[in-house]
């Protein structure tokens, strides 16, 4: 299991319906995401040019299906 900062806070997509959320915290030049599901057990950790590059890419469309 990762191990995170004290003090790491985890904020909750304002899409969240039924309790399965993503959730995303920052952590000093990182970025964290994972399920509110399955909590800790799987985090994707992405640098702060990964999370700008994810973030540039959903707004403009590219993982719609």
């Amino acid at each position: 299991m990762p191990k995170f900062p004290d003090g790491v806070v985890w904020r909750r997509s304002s899409r969240c319906e039924a309790g399965a959320c993503v959730e995303v915290a920052r952590i000093p030049s990182l970025v964290a995401i994972r399920s509110s599901v399955l909590g800790n057990d799987l985090v994707l950790v992405l640098t702060e040019p990964e999370w700008a590059a994810f973030v540039a890419g959903i707004k403009a469309g590219e993982l719609d299906s």
